[in-house]
């Protein structure tokens, strides 16, 4: 099954567009994108019955297939080759950190730049279907509604500001967490441990990768996390980048006004991300100690996540 947000509305895509589930079900479930995870089992057994052809679907009208969800967790140093070009050792624990939910937008979105060093890193998102709590990594797949794809946009600045870092809230303005296109079930993927992941910035791919190269496994995620944090339907883990990030590079490269950013994973889709100018308000708000940010002299020692 594959489900997605089309202008506010849960529509199941099919190979000839979109349906309407509220509609089509006659109101047995709702036209809330959200909502539908707290039905996910009964919805997922509806869908099976359903054959009919599906509306053209204007891809400018779809918005995030999770669009509001409660806990946003993301890991750091999660693939062995984002470890090795940031300098750091590979973690014995997933590096957790929080997306404010508020950063949650769509698969075709523009996001203002708030600074001249804001980084891309494509994610393979992990959502939760099922309430987990103290789950053993053996059915932590059980508690998965799917997959869809993601960017952790990070302004590193704000990340590795001195003397303490501020990971969550550099990786949280608005629009810093785009997913999309759509929410597809694990049945879909040929392997769902297994997906080719990329990203391209204006044509030129800039990572390339495959999810079988995680450290921790969204299963040993699941486990990892339920037994602190109760996961809650509609949450989102984003579960790790590549390495290609350009905080790393030499010399560093960020992202700049008018680019357009594609973060692609096999079986799930694409999304575009397109990016305009901006001056965050932080710039008036904060004291003037704060303004300026430094950022350290080797990134690779701080932990591009």
């Amino acid at each position: 099954m594959r489900t997605a947000n089309l202008d506010g509305r849960l529509v199941l895509m099919t190979d000839s567009g979109a349906v309407d589930v509220s509609v089509t079900s006659s109101g047995r479930f709702g036209s809330d994108p959200q909502s539908a995870l707290e039905q996910w089992d009964e919805l997922r057994e509806w869908a099976a019955t359903v054959d009919l052809p599906g509306e053209p679907v204007k891809e400018s009208l779809l918005g995030p297939p999770v669009p509001r969800p409660r806990q946003v967790f993301g890991i750091g140093m999660n693939y062995a080759s984002h470890a090795a070009e940031s300098g750091m050792e590979i973690p014995l624990h997933p590096a957790t950190f929080t997306k404010f939910p508020t950063c949650i937008t769509g698969p075709n979105a523009t996001v203002v730049l708030p600074s001249e060093k804001v980084d891309w890193e494509v994610e393979l998102v992990a959502v939760i279907g099922r309430r987990a709590w103290a789950v053993d990594e053996a059915d932590a797949m059980d508690h998965i509604a799917g997959f869809t794809v993601g960017q952790d946009l990070s302004e590193r600045g704000v990340q590795w500001r001195k003397p303490h870092p501020q990971f969550s809230l550099g990786k949280s303005f608005p629009g810093f967490g785009p997913i999309g296109p759509s929410l597809v079930t694990i049945d879909e993927l040929s392997d769902p441990h297994d997906l080719a992941i990329t990203a391209t910035l204006n044509g030129e791919t800039i990572q390339t990768g495959r999810t079988s190269d995680l450290i921790f496994s969204v299963p040993r995620l699941v486990a990892e996390l339920s037994s602190i944090v109760a996961l809650l339907p509609g949450d989102l883990i984003f579960t790790g980048t590549p390495s290609g990030v350009g905080a790393t590079r030499s010399p560093q490269r960020f992202l700049q006004p008018g680019d357009e950013l594609i973060s692609t994973i096999e079986g799930i889709g694409s999304i575009l991300t397109t990016f305009g100018r901006g001056q965050h308000r932080r710039d008036t708000r904060m004291p003037p100690t704060s303004r300026t940010v430094d950022l350290p002299a080797e990134p690779a020692n701080s932990g591009a996540a």
